[in-house]
């Protein structure tokens, strides 16, 4: 037994690794083992002889396992710290810098317009993006007549033959938020709508699918002078600077009177400057709201009087940041998002300033 121990303690000491060690271990105290194969023969020993030999062949055996732990054990050691040794890192290293998204142009221009017009009263409404022809042209006092309703302008809904339902149309507007806004919550009011709007044209200023803020205001002695004063207050703190308007009269179904509204700007190497020079640039409509519109959204035009007026939130924001085409907005151009977009954390607030 001694040269048994000396045997296998010496092997097991030599054994380079696991598979090796696996090996002695299966000669040693496998079934077939050697000292295996000593304790079988304890049952051919007399009672005295066994009694003798039995500790030592356990405790031999026991000897074997632990030597062959210690053994397995170190070579794990050995191995972590060959790996560690191989596959070190730095965890003082700075990491991998991740680039940020950005906001959209369209969406920094919406909550600028809705900072500066809540800072005024005006609360935000909003309604659903496809309407009846009713809250669309009807209500809003636009005749049956008007180009605007045919499809070459508006976007129709599919019916079924046979469908008998009043026409579904994707908003060209958001004033039939107006009158949803004014059937809900009634008189006096000061809203505004910003949200998606569709007309059927494309080209470098126009596309399917874009973006209004209308406002409205009603009250028993609202007058246009409110609305100028309104919009004089809006352009100076949207453009950073004072900016005058000047109204000229036009015509819109919705309001009578009504005026286009320009704002004064400065043209200079194919290039717009709002706020100084003496040119004028067209931006908006707006009027005092007519009578038969608020009749239709269940007002009194004998008690209360009130105006309103749109823009394209979209055109804007190419005024304020230097934007070329009005269809880059919707090409999910990454590059010129990354150029002409914000930090998500760059929101628009009054104190702190509308603009990076």
């Amino acid at each position: 037994m001694d040269d048994l121990r000396d045997k296998y303690i010496d092997l097991i000491g030599k054994a380079a690794d696991e598979s090796a060690l696996e090996d002695l271990r299966v000669q040693a105290v496998g079934k077939k083992g050697e000292i295996s194969l000593q304790m079988r023969e304890l049952g051919k020993m007399s009672p005295e002889e066994r009694q003798l030999m039995g500790p030592k062949l356990n405790a031999l055996k026991d000897e074997i396992n632990a030597a062959l732990g210690a053994k397995k054990a170190a070579l794990a050691d050995a191995a972590l710290n060959e790996r560690l040794q191989a596959e070190w890192l730095d965890v003082t290293l700075p990491g991998r810098g991740r680039r940020m998204g950005s906001i959209h142009p369209v969406s920094q221009v919406w909550e600028e317009c809705t900072a500066i017009f809540a800072d005024m009263g005006f609360a935000v409404a909003e309604g659903p993006q496809v309407e009846t022809d009713w809250y669309n042209f009807d209500a809003l006092n636009i005749p049956g007549h008007h180009p605007a309703r045919a499809e070459m302008d508006t976007f129709y809904m599919h019916r079924a033959e046979g469908d008998e339902r009043p026409p579904h149309v994707l908003r060209t507007h958001t004033s039939p938020v107006q009158i949803r806004s004014m059937e809900a919550g009634g008189a006096p009011t000061r809203i505004i709508c910003p949200g998606r709007v569709y007309r059927a044209d494309y080209d470098q200023t126009h596309t399917p699918m874009f973006h209004q803020v209308e406002g409205l205001a009603i009250d028993k002695d609202i007058s246009m002078a409110n609305l100028k004063w309104v919009l004089e207050e809006f352009f100076s703190a949207y453009f950073g600077r004072s900016v005058k308007t000047r109204f000229r009269a036009s015509h819109f179904p919705f309001t009578e009177p009504s005026a286009e509204v320009d704002i004064q700007c400065q043209w200079k190497d194919g290039s717009v400057t709002v706020g100084e020079g003496d040119d004028w640039l067209e931006v908006l409509g707006s009027g005092m709201v007519h009578p038969k519109v608020l009749q239709a959204g269940g007002i009194d035009p004998n008690e209360w009087q009130g105006f309103a007026f749109g823009m394209g939130i979209d055109r804007i924001a190419m005024l304020k940041y230097g934007i070329p085409d009005l269809r880059a907005f919707f090409d999910s151009d990454l590059r010129w998002l990354r150029h002409y977009g914000f930090a998500s954390l760059d929101m628009p607030t009054l104190h702190g300033g509308l603009s990076r």
